[in-house]
């Protein structure tokens, strides 16, 4: 039976209309194949053979192969290791806080309640904001005598009103707060969009067994969407590592202050543009993929199985 199924298979596929949806797929696949090769794979392979050389910009001076010599400066930069431990921190604090968020909200926005497409617009709508315009829009927000700290001096009596981009305590917290109200939209659509699948029979017969609201979330919900879940644990955790606009833009000088707030994607730009060494940002691009390859293979090795 099962050989009579792989020949009718081969079949299909060797047949003049098997050929015409081959050809097809591939004409449709082309355009997408073309731009990644355009412009992700051919850049990172020419980062990749710059990062062996000592290439400089606006320099008179011929350029020279120098092997791991530019691999060996930035493993034994602090400032670059500083950089990493920023980027980690921010990732293990964004990545469960901003996912259990978004799920907070995908629950609360899937009620039929009055008002749910209301408030699944608001929360929505900071997506639409670039985070360029969002980090200068928080820029005020965040000023020692803007909203954030009139409300704060009201709630605690004047106790607390940090100056939060000029103090190393609380630059990332105010960075990862911008990051949160920006980003937090985009995967509440995704894991609303995973709920509104979950089959409401399984509700109706967790409900007959005597469940509560909280043994159907966690016996139902989350098992029913664990994959959508993991999908945006996984993309909030490479979007984490591109942390730029917000550490560029907030502090009064990118990755300030003294550092607290500096990123692999700020040591890569200032590194390239403003020390014009681009064979040494160039091998901290590669070691920059390399690092988040890792992470993402390793986060897979978590993965829910069907």
């Amino acid at each position: 039976m099962q050989a009579t199924t792989v020949e009718n298979t081969a079949s299909k596929e060797g047949s003049p209309s098997g050929r015409s949806r081959a050809r097809a797929g591939i004409a449709f696949a082309s355009p997408a194949v073309l731009l990644l090769t355009l412009f992700m794979v051919v850049p990172f392979g020419l980062a990749a053979v710059l990062s062996f050389t000592n290439w400089k910009l606006l320099s008179p001076l011929p350029n020279r192969w120098v092997g791991f010599e530019n691999y060996t400066d930035i493993l034994t930069d602090s400032d670059f290791w500083g950089a990493l431990q920023n980027n980690l921190v921010f990732s293990a604090i964004v990545v469960p806080l901003q996912t259990g968020l978004a799920l907070l909200l995908a629950v609360l926005v899937n009620q039929k309640l009055r008002g749910s497409v209301l408030f699944r617009t608001i929360y929505f709508v900071p997506i639409t904001f670039s985070l360029s315009a969002a980090s200068i829009i928080w820029l005020v927000l965040l000023n020692p005598s803007g909203m954030v700290n009139t409300v704060m001096e009201v709630v605690t009596f004047g106790a607390f009103a940090p100056d939060w981009l000029r103090d190393t305590s609380y630059a990332l917290v105010a960075v990862i707060i911008v990051s949160l109200w920006a980003s937090v939209g985009f995967q509440m659509v995704i894991l609303l969009a995973a709920l509104q699948d979950v089959p409401k029979s399984l509700y109706e017969a967790a409900a007959v067994d005597g469940a509560g609201a909280w043994k159907r979330f966690r016996n139902v919900t989350v098992p029913g969407i664990r994959h959508q879940l993991f999908f945006v644990a996984t993309i909030t955790m490479i979007l984490s590592f591109r942390l730029f606009d917000q550490v560029y833009i907030l502090p009064d000088d990118p990755g300030g202050p003294l550092g607290a707030t500096n990123t692999i994607m700020v040591e890569l730009v200032d590194t390239g543009l403003n020390g014009n060494q681009i064979g040494k940002a160039s091998a901290i691009a590669v070691l920059f993929f390399l690092i988040v390859l890792f992470l993402t293979i390793f986060q897979r090795k978590f993965e829910p199985a069907d």
